[in-house]
Protein backbone atom coordinates (compact mmCIF):
# COMPACT_ATOMS: atom_id res chain seq x y z
CA UNK A 1 0.00 0.00 0.00
CA UNK A 2 1.17 3.50 -0.41
CA UNK A 3 0.41 5.98 2.32
CA UNK A 4 2.16 9.42 3.53
CA UNK A 5 4.34 8.85 0.69
CA UNK A 6 5.77 5.25 1.45
CA UNK A 7 4.96 2.10 0.32
CA UNK A 8 3.86 -0.08 3.31
CA UNK A 9 2.81 -3.51 4.33
CA UNK A 10 -0.69 -3.84 6.20
CA UNK A 11 -0.37 -3.39 9.62
CA UNK A 12 -1.45 -6.65 10.35
CA UNK A 13 0.79 -8.10 7.85
CA UNK A 14 -1.75 -9.90 6.02
CA UNK A 15 -2.08 -10.66 2.59
CA UNK A 16 -4.09 -12.36 -0.61
CA UNK A 17 -3.03 -13.88 -3.22
CA UNK A 18 -4.04 -12.16 -6.84
CA UNK A 19 -5.23 -14.80 -9.52
CA UNK A 20 -5.24 -13.97 -13.25
CA UNK A 21 -9.09 -14.58 -14.49
CA UNK A 22 -7.39 -14.99 -17.97
CA UNK A 23 -5.51 -17.38 -16.90
CA UNK A 24 -6.14 -18.74 -13.73
CA UNK A 25 -2.34 -18.42 -12.79
CA UNK A 26 -1.41 -16.43 -9.38
CA UNK A 27 -0.40 -13.08 -9.81
CA UNK A 28 1.76 -12.44 -6.28
CA UNK A 29 0.49 -11.60 -3.04
CA UNK A 30 -0.95 -8.13 -2.39
CA UNK A 31 -1.61 -6.67 0.91
CA UNK A 32 -4.97 -7.35 2.73
CA UNK A 33 -5.27 -3.47 4.67
CA UNK A 34 -7.80 -2.50 7.81
CA UNK A 35 -9.37 -0.31 9.80
CA UNK A 36 -6.23 0.74 10.94
CA UNK A 37 -4.14 1.13 8.04
CA UNK A 38 -7.33 3.57 6.48
CA UNK A 39 -7.29 5.96 9.76
CA UNK A 40 -2.97 5.96 9.36
CA UNK A 41 -3.89 7.13 5.75
CA UNK A 42 -6.49 9.43 6.60
CA UNK A 43 -4.22 10.79 9.21
CA UNK A 44 -1.49 11.40 6.59
CA UNK A 45 -3.79 13.33 4.16
CA UNK A 46 -5.27 15.18 7.04
CA UNK A 47 -1.94 16.22 7.79
CA UNK A 48 -0.93 17.43 4.26
CA UNK A 49 -3.98 19.16 2.80
CA UNK A 50 -3.33 22.64 4.29
CA UNK A 51 -0.06 22.70 2.39
CA UNK A 52 -1.47 20.89 -0.88
CA UNK A 53 -4.47 23.88 -0.68
CA UNK A 54 -2.14 26.65 -0.55
CA UNK A 55 -0.05 25.72 -3.54
CA UNK A 56 -1.45 27.74 -6.85
CA UNK A 57 -3.47 25.36 -9.41
CA UNK A 58 -0.74 26.11 -11.40
CA UNK A 59 1.95 24.33 -9.00
CA UNK A 60 -0.64 21.72 -8.49
CA UNK A 61 -1.55 21.08 -12.36
CA UNK A 62 2.67 20.51 -12.69
CA UNK A 63 2.46 17.61 -10.78
CA UNK A 64 -0.77 15.96 -12.07
CA UNK A 65 0.73 16.09 -16.05
CA UNK A 66 3.44 14.28 -14.25
CA UNK A 67 1.10 11.71 -13.33
CA UNK A 68 0.24 11.92 -16.90
CA UNK A 69 3.95 11.51 -17.99
CA UNK A 70 4.71 8.50 -15.70
CA UNK A 71 1.67 6.80 -17.12
CA UNK A 72 2.82 7.65 -20.64
CA UNK A 73 6.40 5.81 -20.19
CA UNK A 74 4.50 2.67 -18.75
CA UNK A 75 1.54 3.00 -20.76
CA UNK A 76 2.25 -0.65 -22.54
CA UNK A 77 2.89 -2.23 -18.79
CA UNK A 78 -0.03 -0.94 -17.71
CA UNK A 79 -2.13 -2.38 -20.34
CA UNK A 80 -0.82 -5.79 -20.18
CA UNK A 81 -1.13 -5.54 -16.36
CA UNK A 82 -4.64 -4.49 -17.03
CA UNK A 83 -5.18 -7.66 -18.80
CA UNK A 84 -3.89 -9.89 -16.88
CA UNK A 85 -5.57 -8.60 -13.72
CA UNK A 86 -8.79 -7.56 -15.31
CA UNK A 87 -9.04 -9.67 -18.29
CA UNK A 88 -10.05 -7.25 -20.66
CA UNK A 89 -9.08 -7.98 -23.87
CA UNK A 90 -5.17 -6.17 -24.67
CA UNK A 91 -5.26 -4.66 -27.90
CA UNK A 92 -9.53 -4.06 -28.44
CA UNK A 93 -10.04 -2.27 -24.90
CA UNK A 94 -6.60 -2.11 -22.39
CA UNK A 95 -4.99 -0.12 -24.49
CA UNK A 96 -7.43 2.50 -25.21
CA UNK A 97 -8.15 2.31 -21.25
CA UNK A 98 -4.91 3.88 -20.65
CA UNK A 99 -4.96 6.12 -23.33
CA UNK A 100 -8.20 7.33 -21.54
CA UNK A 101 -6.65 7.53 -18.15
CA UNK A 102 -3.84 10.00 -19.18
CA UNK A 103 -6.64 11.86 -20.87
CA UNK A 104 -7.88 12.45 -17.13
CA UNK A 105 -4.85 13.32 -15.99
CA UNK A 106 -3.96 16.13 -17.83
CA UNK A 107 -7.48 17.16 -18.68
CA UNK A 108 -7.70 17.54 -14.33
CA UNK A 109 -4.37 18.99 -14.51
CA UNK A 110 -5.92 21.87 -16.67
CA UNK A 111 -9.37 22.00 -15.37
CA UNK A 112 -7.94 23.02 -11.85
CA UNK A 113 -6.00 25.88 -13.46
CA UNK A 114 -10.03 27.23 -14.48
CA UNK A 115 -11.48 26.46 -11.57
CA UNK A 116 -13.49 29.96 -10.80
CA UNK A 117 -15.57 31.73 -8.43
CA UNK A 118 -17.85 34.89 -8.97
CA UNK A 119 -18.33 38.44 -7.99
CA UNK A 120 -22.23 39.03 -7.65
CA UNK A 121 -23.81 42.06 -6.71
CA UNK A 122 -23.84 43.48 -3.36
CA UNK A 123 -27.69 45.09 -1.59
CA UNK A 124 -25.01 47.66 0.54
CA UNK A 125 -23.39 50.58 -1.63
CA UNK A 126 -19.69 50.49 -1.25
CA UNK A 127 -19.58 46.58 -0.84
CA UNK A 128 -18.20 43.79 -2.69
CA UNK A 129 -18.94 39.98 -2.61
CA UNK A 130 -16.25 37.39 -3.67
CA UNK A 131 -17.91 33.94 -3.57
CA UNK A 132 -14.33 31.53 -4.08
CA UNK A 133 -14.37 27.80 -4.57
CA UNK A 134 -12.28 26.18 -1.81
CA UNK A 135 -11.59 22.47 -1.31
CA UNK A 136 -13.42 20.10 1.21
CA UNK A 137 -9.73 18.43 2.51
CA UNK A 138 -9.67 14.47 2.25
CA UNK A 139 -11.81 13.15 -0.13
CA UNK A 140 -12.32 9.16 0.12
CA UNK A 141 -12.19 7.15 -3.04
CA UNK A 142 -14.16 4.08 -3.22
CA UNK A 143 -13.60 2.05 -6.87
CA UNK A 144 -14.53 -1.03 -8.54
CA UNK A 145 -13.06 -3.57 -11.05
CA UNK A 146 -14.48 -3.15 -14.05
CA UNK A 147 -12.24 -0.19 -15.28
CA UNK A 148 -9.94 0.21 -12.43
CA UNK A 149 -7.43 3.06 -13.94
CA UNK A 150 -10.74 5.51 -15.59
CA UNK A 151 -13.06 5.26 -12.70
CA UNK A 152 -10.46 6.46 -10.40
CA UNK A 153 -9.09 9.14 -12.47
CA UNK A 154 -12.23 10.88 -13.03
CA UNK A 155 -12.44 11.60 -9.44
CA UNK A 156 -8.81 11.14 -7.92
CA UNK A 157 -7.41 13.46 -10.47
CA UNK A 158 -9.76 16.16 -10.20
CA UNK A 159 -10.13 16.19 -6.34
CA UNK A 160 -6.21 16.71 -6.05
CA UNK A 161 -6.27 19.17 -8.80
CA UNK A 162 -8.77 21.96 -6.78
CA UNK A 163 -6.56 20.85 -3.76
CA UNK A 164 -8.01 18.43 -1.81
CA UNK A 165 -5.80 14.96 -0.51
CA UNK A 166 -6.96 11.49 -1.42
CA UNK A 167 -7.45 8.17 -0.06
CA UNK A 168 -8.26 5.58 -2.37
CA UNK A 169 -8.95 2.01 -1.66
CA UNK A 170 -9.53 -0.22 -5.08
CA UNK A 171 -11.81 -3.30 -5.91
CA UNK A 172 -9.47 -6.25 -4.41
CA UNK A 173 -9.83 -8.22 -7.47
CA UNK A 174 -7.86 -5.67 -9.46
CA UNK A 175 -5.28 -4.86 -6.76
CA UNK A 176 -2.65 -5.58 -9.10
CA UNK A 177 -3.07 -3.12 -11.85
CA UNK A 178 -4.64 -0.70 -9.29
CA UNK A 179 -0.82 -0.40 -7.54
CA UNK A 180 0.64 -0.23 -10.91
CA UNK A 181 -1.56 2.97 -11.01
CA UNK A 182 0.15 4.13 -7.66
CA UNK A 183 3.51 3.52 -8.53
CA UNK A 184 2.59 5.95 -12.02
CA UNK A 185 1.33 8.78 -9.06
CA UNK A 186 4.11 7.88 -6.52
CA UNK A 187 6.53 8.70 -9.26
CA UNK A 188 5.13 12.26 -9.84
CA UNK A 189 6.65 12.56 -6.40
CA UNK A 190 3.19 14.91 -4.91
CA UNK A 191 4.46 16.22 -1.26
CA UNK A 192 3.71 12.70 1.38
CA UNK A 193 -0.10 12.30 1.92
CA UNK A 194 -1.58 14.30 -0.80
CA UNK A 195 -2.23 10.47 -2.60
CA UNK A 196 -2.76 7.71 -0.72
CA UNK A 197 -3.91 3.96 -1.38
CA UNK A 198 -5.19 1.56 1.03
CA UNK A 199 -5.53 -2.41 0.25
CA UNK A 200 -8.03 -4.17 1.54
CA UNK A 201 -11.88 -5.51 2.27
CA UNK A 202 -14.69 -2.99 1.40
CA UNK A 203 -16.49 -3.72 5.01
CA UNK A 204 -13.36 -3.14 6.36
CA UNK A 205 -11.12 -0.29 4.48
CA UNK A 206 -14.12 0.98 2.41
CA UNK A 207 -16.34 1.34 5.38
CA UNK A 208 -13.57 3.29 7.28
CA UNK A 209 -13.19 5.90 4.88
CA UNK A 210 -16.57 6.43 4.55
CA UNK A 211 -17.53 6.85 8.18
CA UNK A 212 -14.38 8.38 9.62
CA UNK A 213 -14.89 12.14 10.34
CA UNK A 214 -11.80 12.57 8.86
CA UNK A 215 -12.93 12.19 4.90
CA UNK A 216 -14.81 15.52 4.25
CA UNK A 217 -16.27 14.19 1.28
CA UNK A 218 -16.65 10.53 -0.28
CA UNK A 219 -16.95 9.36 -4.26
CA UNK A 220 -17.79 5.65 -4.63
CA UNK A 221 -18.74 3.68 -7.99
CA UNK A 222 -19.43 0.49 -7.67
CA UNK A 223 -23.58 -1.47 -7.19
CA UNK A 224 -26.49 0.69 -5.78
CA UNK A 225 -26.59 -1.81 -2.73
CA UNK A 226 -23.03 -1.02 -1.61
CA UNK A 227 -23.41 2.57 -2.94
CA UNK A 228 -26.64 3.03 -0.48
CA UNK A 229 -24.64 1.35 2.39
CA UNK A 230 -21.89 3.64 1.68
CA UNK A 231 -24.29 6.34 1.43
CA UNK A 232 -25.80 6.06 5.04
CA UNK A 233 -22.06 5.44 6.45
CA UNK A 234 -21.01 8.83 5.13
CA UNK A 235 -23.90 10.71 6.11
CA UNK A 236 -23.69 14.48 6.31
CA UNK A 237 -20.55 14.57 4.01
CA UNK A 238 -20.26 15.31 0.61
CA UNK A 239 -20.94 12.63 -1.67
CA UNK A 240 -20.36 11.03 -5.26
CA UNK A 241 -22.38 8.09 -6.08
CA UNK A 242 -22.40 6.27 -9.47
CA UNK A 243 -24.19 3.40 -8.89
CA UNK A 244 -25.88 0.83 -11.05
CA UNK A 245 -27.37 0.90 -14.45
CA UNK A 246 -30.01 -1.14 -16.54
CA UNK A 247 -30.75 1.22 -19.27
CA UNK A 248 -31.96 0.09 -22.19
CA UNK A 249 -31.40 0.44 -25.69
CA UNK A 250 -34.69 1.02 -27.82
CA UNK A 251 -34.50 0.30 -31.75
CA UNK A 252 -37.81 1.99 -33.28
CA UNK A 253 -39.72 0.32 -36.24
CA UNK A 254 -38.34 3.40 -38.51
CA UNK A 255 -34.56 2.64 -37.10
CA UNK A 256 -31.44 2.25 -39.46
CA UNK A 257 -31.67 -1.56 -38.30
CA UNK A 258 -27.55 -1.96 -39.08
CA UNK A 259 -26.61 0.61 -37.09
CA UNK A 260 -28.71 -0.03 -34.26
CA UNK A 261 -27.18 -3.75 -34.34
CA UNK A 262 -23.87 -2.58 -34.49
CA UNK A 263 -24.37 -0.16 -31.35
CA UNK A 264 -26.49 -3.08 -29.57
CA UNK A 265 -23.40 -5.19 -30.13
CA UNK A 266 -20.68 -2.98 -28.65
CA UNK A 267 -23.13 -2.21 -25.88
CA UNK A 268 -23.93 -5.56 -25.30
CA UNK A 269 -20.22 -7.06 -24.62
CA UNK A 270 -17.65 -4.08 -24.76
CA UNK A 271 -15.87 -5.16 -21.58
CA UNK A 272 -17.92 -8.46 -21.67
CA UNK A 273 -20.72 -6.43 -20.76
CA UNK A 274 -19.12 -5.44 -17.45
CA UNK A 275 -20.05 -1.62 -17.66
CA UNK A 276 -23.11 0.29 -15.80
CA UNK A 277 -23.95 1.97 -19.53
CA UNK A 278 -24.33 -1.36 -21.08
CA UNK A 279 -27.19 -2.16 -23.21
CA UNK A 280 -28.79 -4.54 -20.12
CA UNK A 281 -32.20 -4.80 -22.36
CA UNK A 282 -32.58 -3.72 -25.98
CA UNK A 283 -36.65 -3.30 -26.60
CA UNK A 284 -37.29 -3.24 -30.09
CA UNK A 285 -40.35 -2.63 -32.03
CA UNK A 286 -42.25 -6.06 -33.24
CA UNK A 287 -42.46 -5.30 -36.71
CA UNK A 288 -38.76 -4.85 -37.25
CA UNK A 289 -37.73 -7.46 -34.33
CA UNK A 290 -36.92 -10.49 -36.21
CA UNK A 291 -34.72 -8.32 -38.72
CA UNK A 292 -33.12 -6.91 -35.76
CA UNK A 293 -32.24 -10.01 -34.00
CA UNK A 294 -30.54 -11.83 -37.37
CA UNK A 295 -28.74 -8.84 -37.91
CA UNK A 296 -27.25 -8.65 -34.38
CA UNK A 297 -26.63 -12.31 -34.41
CA UNK A 298 -24.60 -11.60 -37.61
CA UNK A 299 -22.30 -8.95 -35.71
CA UNK A 300 -21.71 -10.98 -32.90
CA UNK A 301 -20.86 -13.82 -35.20
CA UNK A 302 -18.46 -11.46 -37.40
CA UNK A 303 -17.17 -8.99 -34.98
CA UNK A 304 -17.36 -10.67 -31.13
CA UNK A 305 -13.96 -12.91 -30.83
CA UNK A 306 -13.71 -14.46 -27.22
CA UNK A 307 -10.37 -16.00 -26.63
CA UNK A 308 -7.27 -15.23 -24.93
CA UNK A 309 -7.53 -11.97 -23.86
CA UNK A 310 -3.44 -11.29 -24.56
CA UNK A 311 -4.03 -11.96 -28.18
CA UNK A 312 -4.34 -9.57 -30.81
CA UNK A 313 -7.33 -10.66 -32.34
CA UNK A 314 -9.32 -10.85 -29.50
CA UNK A 315 -11.97 -8.81 -29.08
CA UNK A 316 -13.61 -10.16 -25.67
CA UNK A 317 -11.88 -11.90 -22.28
CA UNK A 318 -13.46 -13.58 -19.84
CA UNK A 319 -16.12 -11.90 -16.84
CA UNK A 320 -13.81 -11.04 -14.08
CA UNK A 321 -14.88 -12.63 -10.69
CA UNK A 322 -16.72 -15.79 -10.27
CA UNK A 323 -20.09 -14.19 -8.85
CA UNK A 324 -20.68 -12.51 -12.29
CA UNK A 325 -20.21 -15.97 -14.31
CA UNK A 326 -22.68 -16.89 -11.82
CA UNK A 327 -24.58 -14.27 -12.08
CA UNK A 328 -25.24 -14.70 -15.65
CA UNK A 329 -25.77 -18.68 -15.46
CA UNK A 330 -28.67 -17.42 -13.40
CA UNK A 331 -29.96 -14.55 -15.73
CA UNK A 332 -30.02 -16.88 -19.26
CA UNK A 333 -31.87 -19.99 -17.41
CA UNK A 334 -34.39 -17.63 -16.07
CA UNK A 335 -34.97 -16.15 -19.31
CA UNK A 336 -35.44 -19.22 -21.27
CA UNK A 337 -37.27 -20.98 -18.76
CA UNK A 338 -39.79 -18.22 -19.08
CA UNK A 339 -39.73 -18.66 -22.51
CA UNK A 340 -36.79 -16.92 -24.16
CA UNK A 341 -34.88 -17.97 -26.85
CA UNK A 342 -31.19 -18.33 -27.42
CA UNK A 343 -29.85 -17.44 -30.80
CA UNK A 344 -26.11 -17.14 -30.23
CA UNK A 345 -23.90 -18.66 -26.71
CA UNK A 346 -26.01 -19.12 -24.18
CA UNK A 347 -23.52 -20.73 -21.66
CA UNK A 348 -19.85 -20.86 -19.84
CA UNK A 349 -17.33 -21.34 -22.99
CA UNK A 350 -15.01 -24.74 -22.90
CA UNK A 351 -11.52 -24.73 -23.77
CA UNK A 352 -9.88 -22.00 -21.31
CA UNK A 353 -7.88 -22.08 -18.32
CA UNK A 354 -10.50 -20.02 -16.56
CA UNK A 355 -14.78 -21.15 -16.20
CA UNK A 356 -14.51 -17.64 -16.16
CA UNK A 357 -15.03 -17.45 -20.46
CA UNK A 358 -19.29 -17.00 -20.93
CA UNK A 359 -20.05 -16.95 -24.64
CA UNK A 360 -21.42 -13.91 -26.33
CA UNK A 361 -25.04 -14.24 -25.20
CA UNK A 362 -28.05 -13.09 -27.48
CA UNK A 363 -31.51 -13.83 -26.09
CA UNK A 364 -34.97 -13.13 -28.33
CA UNK A 365 -38.40 -12.69 -26.83
CA UNK A 366 -37.19 -11.90 -23.32
CA UNK A 367 -40.23 -11.46 -20.88
CA UNK A 368 -39.80 -8.23 -19.56
CA UNK A 369 -40.67 -9.53 -16.17
CA UNK A 370 -37.41 -11.56 -16.17
CA UNK A 371 -34.32 -11.06 -13.76
CA UNK A 372 -32.15 -11.17 -17.47
CA UNK A 373 -34.18 -7.71 -18.08
CA UNK A 374 -35.14 -6.13 -14.53
CA UNK A 375 -31.60 -6.29 -12.71
CA UNK A 376 -28.32 -5.33 -13.78
CA UNK A 377 -26.81 -8.61 -15.54
CA UNK A 378 -23.25 -7.11 -15.64
CA UNK A 379 -22.14 -9.46 -18.17
CA UNK A 380 -22.49 -10.70 -22.04
CA UNK A 381 -25.93 -10.59 -22.91
CA UNK A 382 -27.84 -9.22 -25.35
CA UNK A 383 -31.85 -9.75 -24.19
CA UNK A 384 -33.99 -8.24 -26.62
CA UNK A 385 -37.43 -7.52 -25.21
CA UNK A 386 -40.76 -6.84 -27.84
CA UNK A 387 -42.54 -3.42 -27.83
CA UNK A 388 -45.41 -1.73 -29.86
CA UNK A 389 -44.93 1.84 -29.41
CA UNK A 390 -42.82 4.93 -28.21
CA UNK A 391 -45.04 5.02 -25.24
CA UNK A 392 -44.11 1.22 -24.22
CA UNK A 393 -40.95 2.28 -24.78
CA UNK A 394 -41.18 4.93 -22.43
CA UNK A 395 -42.80 3.09 -20.32
CA UNK A 396 -40.58 0.44 -19.95
CA UNK A 397 -37.50 2.85 -19.92
CA UNK A 398 -39.17 4.18 -16.27
CA UNK A 399 -40.63 1.17 -14.93
CA UNK A 400 -37.43 0.11 -13.43
CA UNK A 401 -35.53 2.05 -10.42
CA UNK A 402 -32.58 2.94 -12.51
CA UNK A 403 -32.06 5.94 -13.86
CA UNK A 404 -27.93 5.99 -15.42
CA UNK A 405 -28.31 6.01 -19.10
CA UNK A 406 -30.67 5.18 -22.41
CA UNK A 407 -30.27 4.73 -25.98
CA UNK A 408 -32.51 5.39 -28.82
CA UNK A 409 -32.52 4.51 -32.25
CA UNK A 410 -34.79 6.45 -34.34
CA UNK A 411 -34.96 8.54 -37.80
CA UNK A 412 -37.90 11.12 -36.34
CA UNK A 413 -36.41 13.65 -34.79
CA UNK A 414 -39.53 14.59 -32.58
CA UNK A 415 -39.64 11.17 -31.32
CA UNK A 416 -36.20 11.04 -30.11
CA UNK A 417 -36.55 14.39 -27.88
CA UNK A 418 -40.57 13.20 -27.11
CA UNK A 419 -38.23 9.69 -25.74
CA UNK A 420 -35.57 12.06 -23.86
CA UNK A 421 -38.12 14.68 -22.04
CA UNK A 422 -39.72 11.74 -20.90
CA UNK A 423 -37.42 9.46 -19.42
CA UNK A 424 -35.46 9.64 -15.86
CA UNK A 425 -31.91 9.10 -17.34
CA UNK A 426 -29.05 11.56 -16.87
CA UNK A 427 -27.23 10.77 -19.99
CA UNK A 428 -29.54 9.74 -23.52
CA UNK A 429 -27.45 8.73 -26.91
CA UNK A 430 -30.14 9.45 -29.86
CA UNK A 431 -28.90 7.14 -32.73
CA UNK A 432 -25.43 5.52 -30.77
CA UNK A 433 -24.69 2.81 -28.30
CA UNK A 434 -25.52 3.21 -24.56
CA UNK A 435 -21.64 2.63 -23.89
CA UNK A 436 -20.62 6.35 -25.72
CA UNK A 437 -19.75 8.83 -23.47
CA UNK A 438 -17.02 12.16 -24.29
CA UNK A 439 -15.27 12.20 -20.94
CA UNK A 440 -15.35 16.18 -20.72
CA UNK A 441 -19.23 15.47 -20.43
CA UNK A 442 -21.58 14.75 -17.22
CA UNK A 443 -21.94 11.87 -16.27
CA UNK A 444 -23.87 10.14 -13.41
CA UNK A 445 -28.03 9.29 -12.57
CA UNK A 446 -30.81 10.93 -12.11
CA UNK A 447 -32.53 12.15 -8.97
CA UNK A 448 -35.31 9.90 -8.04
CA UNK A 449 -33.10 6.66 -8.85
CA UNK A 450 -31.01 4.21 -7.77
CA UNK A 451 -28.01 5.34 -9.93
CA UNK A 452 -26.35 7.63 -8.34
CA UNK A 453 -25.83 11.88 -6.90
CA UNK A 454 -23.59 13.91 -8.25
CA UNK A 455 -21.29 14.09 -11.83
CA UNK A 456 -17.97 13.38 -12.92
CA UNK A 457 -16.92 13.92 -16.01
CA UNK A 458 -14.01 16.88 -16.46
CA UNK A 459 -14.39 19.43 -14.47
CA UNK A 460 -17.67 18.39 -13.41
CA UNK A 461 -16.85 16.10 -10.29
CA UNK A 462 -15.29 19.19 -8.82
CA UNK A 463 -18.73 20.60 -8.60
CA UNK A 464 -19.30 18.02 -5.51
CA UNK A 465 -15.65 17.92 -4.46
CA UNK A 466 -15.51 21.66 -3.89
CA UNK A 467 -17.12 24.67 -1.74
CA UNK A 468 -17.80 27.81 -2.01
CA UNK A 469 -16.66 30.51 0.13
CA UNK A 470 -18.18 33.88 0.63
CA UNK A 471 -15.81 36.70 1.46
CA UNK A 472 -17.43 40.28 2.19
CA UNK A 473 -15.11 43.67 1.68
Amino acid sequence: MFIDGEWRDALGGATAEATSPATGESLGPVAEGGREDARSAIAAADAAFPAWAARTAFERAELLHRVADACERRAGELARVLTLDQGKPLKAEAEGEVGELIEFWRMAAEDGKRLEGRIPESSAPGRRVLLIRRPLGVVGVITPWNWPYTMPAEVVAPALACGNCVVWTPAPTTAVCSGLLAECVAEADLPPGVFNMVLGPGPEVGDEIAANPGTRAVTFTGSTATGLTVARRAAGKAQLLEMGGNGPLVVMEDADLRAAAEAARVGAFLGAGQSCSAAERILVHERVREDFVRLLAQEVEREVRLGDPLADDTTMGPVNNEPGADKMDRHVTDAVERGARIVTGGARAGGFPTRLYWEPTVLDGVPPDSIAATEETFGPIAPVVGIGSLDEAIEQTNSQSYGLMAAIFTNDLSAALRYADSVHMGLVNVNETTNYWEPHLPWGGRARSESGIGRVGGAHAMDTLTELQTVLL
